[in-house]
C-alpha cells in the first residue's frame, strides 16, 4: 500500500480554497433539515458528483480532504461519521456504515507533526461498519465483512469475516453462499 507524505505547511492556495469550501458546505448540510431537496443538493455538492445513487449521509458529518472520498451505490452513512481523508477513502456499494465511526487515513509524523502519513481505506461491497468502530489507515474492509461496534480496525479484513475489539480480531467467517442466495434475482 502506497503512503503519501503531506506537509500541512506547504498546502497550495487551491487546496486552501477547496478545504475551505469544504467548510462551508459541511457546517451547510450539518444545518440543513436531512432528506430534503436542499439537504441532497448540498451532499451531491460536498462530493461532487462522487456519490453512487441511492446513498445518504446522515448529519452531522464532519472530516477533512472529502474531495479524495468516493461512496457507491445504495450505501447509507449514519450521522457523526469523521471521514479524515487525506489518503483516499473508497466505499463500493451497498455499504452500511453506523454512527460515530471514525474513518482514518493519516497519521502525524511523530518527529514532524505537520506531516502527515497517509495510506487510503477501501470499504468493499455490502461490508457493515458497526457503531463506534475505527479503521486505521491503509486498512481494507472485505466484501459483506461486518466490524462490530466499538471495533478499532489496524489490519485488513477479509471478505466475509467478522471482527470485533480492540485491536479487532476475527470471530467468524460469514457463509459466502448465502448472499449470493440473498442478492440472486
Amino acid at each position: 500500500m502506497e503512503e503519501i507524505r503531506v506537509d500541512m505547511r506547504k498546502l497550495t492556495e487551491h487546496d486552501m480554497a477547496l478545504y475551505a469550501k469544504h467548510d462551508e458546505l459541511l457546517f451547510k448540510l450539518n444545518q440543513t433539515m436531512p432528506r430534503t431537496a436542499e439537504y441532497m443538493d448540498i451532499l451531491r455538492e460536498l462530493f461532487d458528483g462522487r456519490i453512487g445513487e441511492d446513498s445518504f449521509v446522515r448529519a452531522p458529518l464532519a472530516g477533512a480532504a472529502l474531495d479524495k472520498v468516493t461512496i457507491g451505490n445504495r450505501v447509507f452513512i449514519n450521522n457523526n461519521l469523521l471521514a479524515m481523508a487525506r489518503g483516499g477513502i473508497a466505499i463500493e456499494d451497498d455499504v452500511q456504515i453506523a454512527a460515530n465511526v471514525q474513518l482514518l487515513t493519516n497519521n502525524h509524523d511523530p518527529y514532524e507533526r505537520q506531516i502527515l502519513i497517509c495510506k487510503p481505506i477501501l470499504i468493499k461491497k455490502g461490508a457493515w461498519i458497526g457503531a463506534g468502530a475505527t479503521i486505521t489507515p491503509g486498512v481494507t474492509i472485505g466484501k459483506y465483512a461486518i466490524v462490530g461496534a466499538s471495533a478499532v480496525v489496524t489490519h485488513d479484513v477479509g471478505d466475509y469475516e467478522v471482527v470485533v475489539g480492540n485491536p479487532a480480531r476475527v470471530i467468524k467467517t460469514l457463509d459466502a453462499e448465502r448472499f449470493d442466495e440473498i442478492n440472486s434475482p
